[in-house]
């Protein structure tokens, strides 16, 4: 004859959860194996574990994906380049171009007429001091010059503006790329259409700032975005290159050009090694560029004459 169920027999032959000895359980963490009442167990992807368990999890979960991210991987912009708040660069390139500017008012004892300064003069684009007398730094050292405290400050303002955005989803090294290639190729699109003997010299940072502008319309094209504020802005700076006057208008349209050439190169690089193809394609645009001012150099003729000619109430470096 069968005896009749004894449950209390049957929850003493039970363990008791490893946190509350006084419940005896049939339930155990799939993790550790340790006894556990329903109210110590946790869901998990495979099977239900202690609240331990979870937490030790947790936290090794955390330590793999700060692993992860400090070993280069993780979420990525569509520049490739790791998420980041950082501002950093645009900072520095902002605080150097207004230490620069008050270097060469101090050096002018003038606010306004800065442009009588012999660094500035020394630094900025002139064709013939450039390419005849072989004075290759201005074709960067003009973008950090300004002529007056109005060029400066719309020029930062645009940097600002700009540069923080690009600079936060290109990544500090991309970024740096994009304004200095686009420099130079500001520099470059005076040198080979502008003027050689015109006066006064091309300066500032709106060559890069146009490139900065390039990258954020392909940007915009790209990704499929919203094109308004992207046509306000072409609109605002076409009127002010065309409609103003001692506008470097090469300069701005070499610099944009420029921009957006290099921009396509990050954008369109293949997603397998990535940061190869992007070297590669920013190399073979310097190398362009480095070309047409060597063939732009070597068509003028040397001119050993430097010095510094009156013009409009003030003396500029120029080479004849």
């Amino acid at each position: 004859m069968n005896q009749p169920p004894n449950p209390a027999a049957e929850q003493a032959a039970l363990p008791g959860c490893w946190w509350h000895p006084n419940r005896p359980t049939g339930l155990s963490c799939s993790r550790c194996g340790r006894p556990a009442c329903p109210d110590c167990l946790r869901e998990a992807p495979v099977g239900f574990q202690c609240t331990d368990c979870v937490h030790t999890g947790g936290q090794e979960q955390r330590r793999q994906h700060r692993g992860y991210q400090d070993a280069g991987f993780g979420q990525r912009t569509v520049f490739g380049a790791r998420l980041s708040q950082s501002v950093l660069v645009t900072q520095v390139i902002l605080a150097v171009n207004v230490l620069v500017f008050v270097a060469t008012v101090v050096q002018a004892k003038s606010l306004d007429r800065n442009d009588l300064s012999s660094l500035l003069q020394y630094g900025a684009l002139y064709g013939n001091a450039t390419m005849g007398h072989g004075e290759w730094w201005r074709v960067l050292t003009n973008g950090f010059l300004h002529y007056g405290p109005i060029h400066l400050a719309v020029n930062m303002f645009s940097l600002w503006m700009m540069g923080r955005s690009l600079e936060q989803v290109c990544g500090r090294g991309r970024y740096l790329a994009l304004y200095f290639v686009s420099m130079l190729g500001a520099s470059t699109a005076v040198l080979l259409f502008d003027d050689p003997t015109g006066l006064p010299g091309t300066a500032g940072a709106s060559g890069a700032l146009f490139g900065l502008m390039g990258a954020y319309g392909v940007t915009v094209l790209k990704l499929r975005l919203n094109p308004t504020g992207l046509i306000i802005t072409l609109a605002l700076n076409a009127f002010i290159t065309f409609g103003i006057a001692n506008i470097s208008i090469f300069g701005h349209v070499g610099g944009l050009v420029t921009g957006a050439l290099v921009t396509v190169a990050l954008l369109y690089a293949p997603q397998v090694k990535q940061a190869r193809w992007q070297a590669i394609g920013i190399g073979i645009i310097v190398v362009a560029l480095l070309g047409l001012l060597a063939y732009r150099g070597a068509q003028a003729v040397p001119t050993p004459n430097c010095d510094f000619l009156q013009y409009r109430e003030g003396l500029y470096y120029t080479c004849r």
